[in-house]
């Protein structure tokens, strides 16, 4: 197996285990992970996943053992793939965390930044090492670091295919916390935990939100339009009104 599946309550966690080679993802593994992902998102008892890897790595990317020597039909069904296994992560209207130890590279820090936060432990690194092979970034990258870190800082940590520290991520806003003195796994679980008593239907719609600022404010404001008026008839926002009134914690159902 190169991708386990468990479950923690209502948190999936997801773990790539490739250990020998720092679960790296082969093409194969990139059909998994979409599908695992679109199945965990019709999944009404998830409410939120982790996303890990296994052997004290999270990921180095796409396995380079299959690169090379394939012609343009199968160079774009590579890529196809690729892109529906991101997509899969980014659309996946649950919060998902990433928890990141040692490694995480190239494509590999793709399938993190596609995540909703990124959780590392003291020893995680990063990089995007595409250069080095005579690539360009994929996955998503480019627009992933431009949006967090700006574009002339994103350029930097791309052309020069440095590594970045955990302290350097946390400083950059890359990553969410660093979290020592436990497993990251351990970490990420319970953050995952805490989310996932929260109101699933407005986290799908606030993921959708998100997604929405890169357009214009006139039109992400058309779009929060829509969004509020229909909470305002979920069972989850009136459950959410009488807790507060109550005083209690609320026990939302994702309706």
């Amino acid at each position: 197996m190169t991708l386990r599946l468990e479950h923690d309550g209502a948190v999936a966690i997801v773990t790539l285990d490739r250990p020998d080679r720092r679960n790296a993802f082969t093409m194969a593994m990139r059909s998994e992970i979409a599908t695992l992902f679109d199945d965990l998102a019709q999944d009404d008892g998830v409410r939120a996943v982790v996303l890990t890897g296994a052997g004290g790595h999270f990921c180095s990317g796409a396995d380079t053992g299959e690169m090379g020597a394939a012609d343009s039909a199968a160079f774009l069904k590579r890529m196809r793939a690729l892109h529906r296994m991101i997509r899969a992560i980014m659309t996946m209207p649950k919060p998902v965390i990433a928890a990141v130890d040692g490694v995480c590279v190239g494509a590999g820090w793709s399938l993190a930044l596609a995540c909703d936060l990124i959780l590392a432990s003291p020893n995680a690194s990063f990089a995007q090492l595409f250069g080095r092979i005579g690539y360009a970034p994929d996955a998503g990258a480019i627009w992933q670091l431009t949006r967090l870190v700006g574009p002339m800082r994103a350029k930097e940590i791309v052309y020069s295919g440095r590594t970045l520290t955990a302290d350097e991520a946390l400083q950059l806003g890359l990553i969410l916390s660093i979290e020592a003195g436990r497993p990251i796994r351990d970490a990420a679980v319970d953050l995952a935990t805490r989310l996932a008593k929260g109101p699933p239907v407005a986290h799908a719609m606030s993921k959708q939100l998100f997604e929405a600022t890169t357009l214009s404010f006139d039109q992400f404001l058309d779009r929060e339009f829509l969004v509020q008026p229909l909470l305002a008839t979920t069972a989850d926002h009136r459950e959410g009104l009488a807790a507060t009134r109550d005083k209690r914690a609320p026990n939302f159902i994702g309706r």
